[in-house]
Parts: structure tokens; C-alpha cells; sequence
């Protein structure tokens, strides 16, 4: 199952358990997102605004970052303007916890193996794959050699 939420100005698709970086959020512990989308493993997919409202989903603020600085220069030719600037935006790391409507995962129930008997019967040997003949290097040399004798004959009437 996953969630397409909206942060920042920006859409992400995520799952649980996802950790990912959004624009700055200047909260603390858990936060909740505005989804845009819910759509489930079973192939269901949740777009009514109404519904959406009602599931939010939650996520975890697990630290900030700053991101790469962006230097930005401005400059006019032939008039001495220059003006010099940079920019560093912050990031949140935000950890995805929950998605609702999501299937809680449960410890996997084992099933019973069928007998070993049961299974070589059911079981089908892949068929033994033909390889395709090797082409003979003397095949090749007659069109070679048509093609250099062509190439002679036609030098000869040339000239």
C-alpha cells in the first residue's frame, strides 16, 4: 500500500516505513500529511476528498538537515553591476509510520508442506534447450569472396 501526500509545495509517493527529506517543518515528535491518494496492494484506489480527510497519514520528524549551497550571481555587462548571493535550504527527515487502511502485518502463518512425493509428481523437468547450429567459417568465405571479385570486375570495365 502506499500514499501520495503533499509537503512543502511538493507531492511524494510513500510507503511505510519510508524516510524521507521535505522542505522545513517546524514541528516536533509526529506530524500528519494531506493525502492526495491512497492506494491499496489489493488494487483499490482512494481519491475522494471526503474520505482522504478522514485518513491522514502519520509520520515521525527524525532530525533536520541543510542541503547543498546554491551560489547565485547576477551580473550586467558594460554597467559594473554585480551582485553575489547564496542560499541553503533546510531540510526535515521524516520517517513514514503509518498509512491507514494499510493491512497491519502480522506474523506469517506457516502451511503445512506437502509430502516430497506430492512434489516431484507435481513438479515438470524443463525440456533441454537446442542450441542453434554453429555457422562454418568456410560458409562465410565464398560471399566474401563473391563481393571482392564484384569489386574487381567492376574496377576492370572502369577503366
Amino acid at each position: 500500500m502506499y500514499a501520495v501526500i503533499k509537503t512543502g509545495g511538493r507531492q511524494a509517493k510513500v510507503q511505510e516505513g519510508d524516510v524521507l527529506q521535505v522542505e522545513r517543518i517546524r514541528e516536533e515528535g509526529d506530524v500528519t500529511f494531506e493525502s492526495i491518494l491512497i492506494a491499496g496492494d489489493d488494487g483499490t484506489v482512494i481519491t475522494d476528498r471526503d474520505a482522504l480527510a478522514k485518513m491522514p497519514v502519520k509520520g515521525k520528524v527524525l532530525g533536520e538537515i541543510r542541503g547543498k549551497k546554491v551560489d547565485v550571481f547576477h551580473y550586467r555587462n558594460k554597467s559594473g553591476y554585480r551582485k553575489s548571493a547564496g542560499h541553503r535550504q533546510t531540510y526535515t527527515t521524516i520517517e513514514i509510520t503509518e498509512i491507514p487502511g494499510a493491512p497491519k502485518k502480522k506474523a506469517a502463518a506457516k502451511k503445512a508442506d506437502k509430502p516430497a512425493a506430492e512434489k516431484k509428481a507435481t513438479e515438470k523437468k524443463p525440456a533441454a534447450e537446442k542450441k542453434p547450429a554453429a555457422k562454418k567459417a568456410s560458409d562465410e568465405k565464398p560471399a566474401a569472396k563473391k563481393a571482392a571479385e564484384e569489386k574487381k570486375a567492376t574496377k576492370g570495365e572502369d577503366e
